[in-house]
């Protein structure tokens, strides 16, 4: 039996049914949107009802938008822990779109005054920016204007610049609030959506209406949800009795941080455990610098190590070494954590996080769109160590086992889990090396990549040396000598 409305367990529901009438649009309706702001929406509506329906608006494929219309826009999440598995289901989502075949009606949806919020999940790639010589990001021209040649926006930028620019019409506030892992992520949306505006020639009206009335709060999001697999619906079909096609697997843990400014009102978040704070980047960079970067190391050592999943990787002493040293030695010195917030048990919640069997994380999906991400995890805490006077072994051990992931020397072969990972710019990065080792060829892949670490000598001829172990003796060996760089330090 087909997951809907009459066939939906209600004891299974997650917190509250949204109303018809919808107050958020969603751009991105991706895995991680699904189990994580749609389950706090539920949650802080059963607590305080409101107008806080939600439009999911997928970005090209319509398979997931398709199927949730075909189940009342119902879903379960699967919470996948040691201690036990259990499947909810969330039902605050009242109408999905397609932006690539209904650019016109998403457009229209951000400018409904009925709409208070957007939120966005694009990942690093979708908000048109690369990064600068100094290493912070500018806008990416050649992206936008290929955009704007469009009869119709196709990127999510695009499409959001566009509704806010017809919202300027009734002046209608809203805020903007991006769930990605980008570096602040409120400010780096604004500066995305103006760089497009600007480059559109709009009315400085328009400017006027959304320096006015418009919001864009940083945030920090947190939870592991790894992909939806044929084993995720039967365990949803086991636990629930009903077929759900586009159940989302998670991990029990869950955590968000906003800024409170939301001009036009918004969802009574805090209800559903959500953290409202005005240290909103002591908490990304925890994330960034603890989950996220060490989740790219843990990632390219595993693949390099022929692991398939995070807790697989996370079972190699090597690998928890190197993590612990980083996180001891590289991370921790150039992060202020937030007023009151306890480090030490923070990080152990990420050991057990790590080893989390159950949920079984794939590496290859970690690993993917490292030129993306790593820009935003690997060069602070790089350069704390550099600034220190301290070589950074193992952010040079992460950079040098994601080159040898995606643009390894000839004649090395990194493996079936990194050939799986998913690197946009792989032939560009290929075509800087060209197959070669040398310091040459990792300072240019590090001046595409991370520019801010391209003049820092110390860490160029580290993570080429790294390479050449890893070449030469394999990924253990270099992160033994990474390790081992700061015990003679």
């Amino acid at each position: 039996m087909r997951l809907s409305r009459a066939s939906l367990p209600i004891s299974a529901r997650i917190g509250a049914a949204a109303p018809e009438a919808t107050g958020i649009v969603h751009l991105g309706l991706g895995q991680f949107h699904r189990a994580h702001q749609a389950v706090d929406t539920a949650l802080a509506i059963a607590a305080e009802p409101g107008d806080w329906g939600i439009v999911g608006v997928a970005h090209r494929s319509p398979a997931i938008a398709r199927a949730m219309a075909e189940q009342d826009h119902l879903y379960a999440v699967l919470q996948l822990d040691p201690a036990e598995d259990r499947a909810d289901v969330v039902d605050v989502h009242r109408e999905t779109l397609v932006a690539a075949t209904q650019p016109e009606a998403v457009i229209n949806r951000i400018a409904d005054p009925r709409h208070r919020v957007v939120t966005l999940t694009l990942t690093e790639k979708g908000y048109l920016r690369m990064p600068g010589a100094s290493g912070a990001a500018g806008p990416d021209r050649g992206a936008i204007s290929a955009d704007l040649a469009c009869a119709q926006p196709r990127t999510m930028i695009g499409l959001l610049a566009r509704g806010l620019e017809r919202r300027a019409h009734d002046q209608s506030p809203i805020a903007v609030v991006s769930c990605d892992n980008v570096s602040s992520n409120g400010a780096t949306t604004r500066a995305a959506v103006l760089d497009y505006l600007d480059l559109a020639g709009v009315k400085s009206s328009v400017i006027e209406h959304i320096a006015q009335h418009v919001s864009f709060p940083n945030t920090m999001v947190d939870r592991i949800v790894p992909a939806t697999s044929d084993l995720t619906r039967a365990r949803v079909e086991h636990l629930l009795g009903v077929d759900d096609r586009v159940p989302v697997p998670a991990e029990r843990f869950s955590m968000w941080v906003l800024e409170d400014s939301f001009p036009a009102g918004r969802p009574a978040w805090e209800s559903a455990g959500v953290v409202f704070s005005d240290q909103v980047d002591r908490f990304e960079e925890l994330k960034l610098l603890l989950l996220n970067a060490m989740h790219s190391l843990i990632s390219y050592a595993g693949a390099l190590a022929g692991c398939a999943t995070i807790p697989e990787a996370w079972g190699h002493e090597f690998v928890r070494e190197a993590v612990i040293t980083a996180i001891n030695r590289e991370c921790l010195p150039v992060i202020t954590a937030p007023s009151g917030f306890d480090v030490e048990t923070h990080v152990g919640r990420l050991y057990e996080r790590w080893s989390n069997t159950a949920l079984g994380d794939s590496i290859a999906r970690v690993g993917s769109d490292g030129s993306s991400k790593l820009p935003q995890r690997l060069p602070r805490p790089a350069l704390g160590a550099l600034d220190r006077g301290e070589v950074p072994h193992v952010m040079a051990l992460t950079t040098a086992a994601w080159i040898c992931c995606v643009c390894p020397p000839d004649r090395f072969r990194p493996g079936a889990i990194a050939d799986q990972m998913d690197e946009p710019r792989r032939a560009e990065l290929l075509s800087l090396t060209h197959g070669r080792l040398g310091s040459d060829r990792t300072r240019s892949v590090v001046a595409a990549v991370m520019p801010g670490l391209v003049d820092q000598e110390p860490f160029i001829d580290r993570v080429t040396e790294l390479v050449g172990v890893i070449t030469a003796d394999g990924i253990e060996q270099a992160a033994t000598e990474a390790t081992g760089g700061w015990s003679q330090a």
